[in-house]
């Protein structure tokens, strides 16, 4: 009795892609906002439509980097924790990275 076992190529060729996409993402990126806090992720936990709406309904300037820079971090995560599902900035950053990841690695 034998036993035929297909699609170990197309696995190992699968593999070879993931492995390609993990190097390629290996040490540090510069992620733009609006591609970690894409309108997918903003709908798991918040009203939001975009990031853009995120920042206007803030009540806070953000029209730079700079302006957001300048927003005290105490104030901003007390928005984050009112209007969103996350406790924090860093938390929802930590969560959008992992998202954004998992996207980029396909899954």
């Amino acid at each position: 009795m034998s036993i035929k076992v297909t699609g170990l190529d197309q696995f190992r060729k699968k593999l070879d892609e993931l492995k390609n996409k993990v190097e390629s993402m290996s040490g540090e990126h510069s992620i733009p906002i609006n591609d970690l806090l894409t309108p997918d992720f903003l709908a798991t936990c918040s009203t939001f439509a975009s990031a853009e709406e995120m920042f206007e309904r803030s009540g806070f300037k953000v029209d730079s980097q700079e302006d957001f820079a300048a927003i005290p971090d105490d104030a901003w995560d007390d928005f984050i924790s009112a209007n969103t599902s996350y406790l924090n900035w860093q938390e929802m950053l930590k969560a959008a990275g992992a998202a954004w990841t998992k996207a980029r690695l396909g899954f």
